[in-house]
């Protein structure tokens, strides 16, 4: 089965504000994103969507039409492995970013799928069929009041666990917000903290020690990915184990050298920047030292669904992140994907990444088609 054209649809879409103007959360407005169609001599094609809700896509579609398209026209469509260690040349020579290459390998794996007649997680490799969620939004609040309100409608909800993301707030105002949240939910409800990157080792420090006393799963991305100094020391220091990264610059060789270093405790990774193949050499080089890879929210529902077949087929995930609002990240399928009664998240089942473009939507928002 050879590839025989890539193409990409430019949508253009709404997505409504939230989150705070002073914070990395902020984001809506009109963003461009694209649909990105891989199509084969046999009919069968593959699909991702292209940029996330906050930069958008268009950054993303000149390395993808005209470096990776040339690598992949008339080659075999099952040559992922052959494209991704084709990467480092494509980004020393060609300017050729992960976050490009990305979708293109989501949606060979799509491709795969179909023409196996199978799920993705099931062509990786099957390791459950549902998987529990945690609920977050971006940073929303100044106050410690305000994330408890959050974490009280959450409980409510149903979700059984929930990540803060605390933004700009002090150190004194970010953890009465964990003791308080905490003391608001209760023992049961499992709490996480990521404050994106946005501490110095003291601020680390003292709020960790809060999260220590209040049984937190994790502490995701206190400090710079590449403070390496100050991760090795606050996982000596903390019980709460940290886990990086899901900054920009955090790849695929950032983590073994994590690895080297006995710090963290938890791997990340995402679709976003590693697509499917990635993330599963990262999540194995994980299991191998028995760690958790802990997979994040990708920015769009096919990048997502890439992310929940990943977790699906690897047994050291213990989450898939719920990012709120869901509209955010969410457009252009005929079905989204949605909790189940127990409000887990149930692995698709159809075949590929499990999901029906919705072309009549696409039509009405596209405005162009790039070749």
């Amino acid at each position: 089965m050879k590839i025989t054209d890539i193409t990409i649809d430019v949508i253009q879409r709404e997505v409504g504000g939230t989150g705070l103007e002073s914070d990395l959360g902020r984001f809506g407005g009109e963003v461009a994103q694209g649909v990105l169609r891989i199509t084969t001599n046999e009919g069968v094609e593959g699909n991702c969507f292209v940029g996330d809700f906050r930069s958008g896509g268009a950054a993303l579609f000149d390395p993808i039409l005209k470096v990776l398209k040339p690598e992949l026209l008339g080659r075999d469509a099952t040559a992922r492995e052959w494209l991704w260690n084709r990467l480092g040349i494509l980004g020393a020579r060609r300017g050729v970013t992960f976050p490009a290459w990305a979708p293109v390998d989501v949606a060979l794996w799509d491709l795969a799928g179909k023409a196996a007649g199978m799920p993705v997680f099931r062509l990786l490799g099957a390791s459950r069929e549902e998987t529990e969620v945690y609920a977050t939004y971006p940073p929303r609040h100044e106050s410690a009041e305000g994330y408890v309100e959050e974490a009280r409608d959450i409980a409510a909800r149903g979700f059984r666990a929930y990540k803060i993301h605390p933004g700009m707030m002090s150190t004194a105002d970010t953890t009465k917000a964990v003791q308080d949240v905490r003391t608001a939910v209760g023992d049961d409800m499992t709490l996480m903290l990521d404050p994106n990157n946005n501490y110095d080792f003291r601020k680390a420090l003292t709020v960790g020690r809060a999260l220590d006393a209040n049984d937190f799963h994790w502490y995701e991305d206190p400090v710079p990915w590449d403070d390496f100094d100050s991760i090795v020391e606050l996982t000596r220091r903390l019980d709460t184990p940290l886990a990086m990264s899901d900054l920009a610059g955090y790849l695929f060789r950032e983590p073994a050298h994590y690895i080297r270093l006995g710090a963290p405790r938890i791997l990340r990774a995402t679709a976003r920047k590693h697509g499917i193949t990635g993330m599963r050499k990262i999540a194995g080089m994980a299991e191998a030292f028995g760690l958790n890879c802990e997979i994040g929210t990708a920015g769009n529902s096919l990048l997502n669904a890439a992310n929940l077949h990943v977790i699906c087929s690897i047994a050291n995930c213990d989450y898939y992140e719920w990012w709120m609002p869901a509209e955010a990240h969410q457009f252009g399928l005929v079905d989204h994907y949605g909790l189940n009664d127990r409000m887990m998240l149930d692995a698709p089942e159809s075949p590929g990444l499990g999901c029906e473009l919705d072309e009549e939507w696409i039509a009405a928002h596209r405005v162009a088609t790039l070749e």
